[in-house]
């Protein structure tokens, strides 16, 4: 019989799972699957039950937040095979989810999990040592995700996220920082000539935020990224925005990044396969919305169709 390990987050999204979880277990069984249950206690449980139980099952399925599924995938990326793996969505935000068009009905992502199809993802490599699903990200705002609340999250979903991130306002930081990559120009404002080419660059100066993304949406908002990106293609969509002289620069950043006006020479975006980021001092990173770590030096690489994710089959029935 095939086996099927379930991972879930109880506490994720008020707690909706509580309400579907016979539901979801009746469609494994009906799927022919024998059921090894982990129920998420703790930070970096779901790592751990990935890792240590991942190499013996034929599928691997995770519910709860974007950072259940970061452990998840952190745990299977320690295998040397890999399951394919199933995910149920049950966070504040689900980013991932929205961009592989994973139902945010739990009982049809149970039933994609099982008989759909599986679709090949890239993951990011943080520092050889830890990985990240869709986003990598230093600078303001960024430490909202993991210092609100889970109660918070759950009776607000995503307006904690903004109501945390606009308390962070008046404590912007800058970051001086020099960022090294190999980069495919095209909607960067930074060489508009080179538009369609690979080339080394190298950018140097006061950094206030940066995110290296795989994703057609952050937070819950889509305008942050490019709408052609692509889940399974090498590559990273980066975002960089210096420091800004005045208030009205930071306004016509904002401008630029929500309401597309004209280029702005404060932010620069651009596609890379991997970057090397140096801090003359330590910068926390966020990690799928959970604290990364401190770091001076960062290195992130694009691992290729990596981890195969099951969705709803887009074959004609």
């Amino acid at each position: 019989m095939k086996k099927i390990l379930f991972i879930f987050n109880p506490r994720s999204g008020k707690a909706q799972i509580r309400n579907k979880l016979m539901d979801i277990l009746n469609i494994f069984t009906k799927a022919g699957y024998e059921l090894l249950v982990h129920v998420t206690q703790r930070s970096g449980d779901a790592m751990e039950a990935a890792a240590a139980y991942g190499g013996s099952v034929d599928l691997v399925v995770c519910s709860g937040g974007d950072g259940t599924l970061n452990e998840t995938i952190s745990g299977l990326m320690k295998l040397d095979d890999f399951p394919d793996l199933g995910y149920i969505p049950a966070g504040s935000t689900n980013d991932f989810a929205t961009s592989l068009k994973i139902s945010k009905n739990m009982l049809k992502a149970a039933e994609a999990a099982v008989f759909g199809e599986p679709f090949p993802i890239d993951i990011g490599c943080f520092c050889e040592d830890r990985h990240f699903v869709y986003i990598a990200a230093f600078g303001a705002f960024t430490e909202v995700s993991y210092l609100t609340p889970q109660d918070k999250k759950n009776v607000l979903g995503h307006q904690a996220y903004m109501l945390e991130g606009v308390k962070s306002l008046a404590s912007i930081k800058s970051y001086k920082m020099r960022i090294e990559c190999e980069e495919r120009s095209g909607s960067m404002s930074l060489c508009p000539e080179s538009v369609g080419r690979k080339e080394e660059t190298t950018l140097e100066g006061e950094f206030i935020f940066g995110m290296i993304t795989n994703t057609m949406s952050v937070g819950g908002f889509k305008g942050l990224v490019t709408q052609d990106v692509a889940l399974d293609d090498g590559e990273f969509e980066v975002l960089l925005i210096r420091t800004p002289k005045t208030a009205l620069d930071l306004t016509n950043i904002i401008n630029y990044m929500f309401l597309k006006e004209e280029p702005n020479e404060y932010v620069h975006k651009f596609r890379t396969r991997s970057l090397r980021i140096l801090s003359e001092e330590p910068i926390d990173w966020v990690l799928d919305g959970e604290f990364g770590g401190t770091r001076r030096e960062v290195n992130i690489i694009n691992l290729r169709k990596r981890i195969r994710i099951m969705r709803k089959s887009t074959k004609k029935q």
